[in-house]
């Protein structure tokens, strides 16, 4: 017998959102985790939160709606609001019951801003490497560091000459109202020394290799251990030379041990193959398993490291920190920043990655 294609409103409607989550879906597993690291960082939050006033956004329900945000791509925190509005899953993740009204897109951004004052998304990310079903995880002797550009929220028209704002700090902004005007560039050098972005200063003019244009951005940086390629640090800095190095070795002082006696393998490309990182990785107690610059010049690593099996083994597995950038920019969005200034930037970069490594924990604590 044919169904009848009408529908029946009901007065009252009973629904469990716990029942409405499949048992093996992939939030659930994810779930335990987050609740369990926010658990721990609670006592971070008392410090970024006054103790008069109108209640906020629970900073527990505000992450966990950040954290949706980058599982599924979504680009804005109005459409945030709308899919959490109807989705019965966002619903349960975050925390709303059916019939909790959804806040406003302004009153989101509003409160998020308040996790900015600390190092919550650092420590966020610590906690849930501090699981223990996910430590026992997690590689002890063997790492990977690497280097990428973000780009920045800003335009190259307003990288503009210091001498606008006096000679030393950024031009003045431009005037409100009217569009873009038409520039050329043709034919101006224009350099960090003597420009600065009006849009956000903390962004500087880079390239990362020969051959590619030069860019106003950031650069996301990140330790990754070996054994099933999880982010254990993360650091973001300003753009220079030597920022991919400098950064390595501070991640590297937080996994190497202080008394040196066991030494630990550090993979990464041809960009750090110099004389300074080599040795300041050894006097860390840190073997450099780093691919060799033959180009033109003399590598830093000789036959000491390479001879040894454990040198291809590193340079293999090294290349799968490249999958951590790959999903943080096309699927996290995170290829250009939504943000302006570094504290920002860094927050929703280290956010990224421990969102990262939620999605991939599923799996790996199923078949663990």
């Amino acid at each position: 017998m044919r169904g009848s294609d009408t529908r029946s409103g009901k007065l009252f409607s009973y629904v469990d959102l716990e029942q409405r989550v499949p048992v093996r879906h992939p939030l659930r597993a994810i779930r335990i985790i987050v609740n369990e690291a926010l658990a721990d960082i609670g006592p971070e939050f008392e410090s970024v939160y006054s103790g008069i006033g109108r209640p906020s956004i629970a900073p527990e329900k505000l992450l966990r709606a950040l954290l949706l945000q980058l599982f599924h791509g979504i680009r804005s925190e109005r459409q945030m609001m709308e899919r959490l509005d109807f989705d019965l899953s966002f619903r349960w993740f975050v925390g709303l019951g059916v019939d909790d009204p959804v806040w406003d897109a302004s009153t989101f951004s509003k409160n998020r801003e308040r996790l900015l004052d600390g190092e919550i998304a650092a420590r966020f990310l610590s906690a849930i490497l501090a699981r223990p079903q996910v430590k026992r995880l997690l590689s002890t002797d063997h790492f990977s560091v690497d280097g990428t550009l973000i780009e920045a929220w800003c335009s190259m028209k307003s990288f503009r000459p210091r001498e606008e704002g006096g000679g030393n700090g950024p031009p003045p902004p431009d005037e409100p109202g009217g569009r873009n005007a038409e520039v050329d560039f043709r034919g101006e050098k224009r350099r960090n020394a003597t420009h600065a972005s009006t849009t956000d200063p903390d962004a500087l003019l880079y390239r990362k290799s020969p051959g590619t244009g030069a860019k106003l951005c950031y650069m996301g940086h990140v330790l990754m251990e070996n054994r099933h390629g999880l982010v254990v640090d993360t650091e973001t800095t300003r753009v220079s030379g030597h920022a991919e190095r400098l950064a390595a070795l501070a991640m590297v002082d937080g996994v190497v041990d202080g008394t040196g006696a066991r030494r630990i393998t550090i993979g990464a490309d041809k960009a750090y193959d110099t004389r300074d990182f080599v040795a300041e990785l050894r006097e860390r107690g840190a073997t450099p398993h780093v691919a060799q610059n033959q180009s033109g010049r003399r590598s830093a690593i000789d036959r000491r490291t390479t001879r040894h099996p454990g040198y291809a083994i590193s340079l293999r597995i090294r290349k799968r920190i490249e999958e951590v950038f790959g999903w943080a920019k096309s699927s996290a969005g995170q290829g250009k920043t939504r943000f302006r200034g570094l504290p920002r930037v860094r927050f929703s970069f280290t956010l990224t990655v421990a969102a990262y490594n939620l999605v991939r924990l599923p799996k790996l604590l199923e078949v663990a």
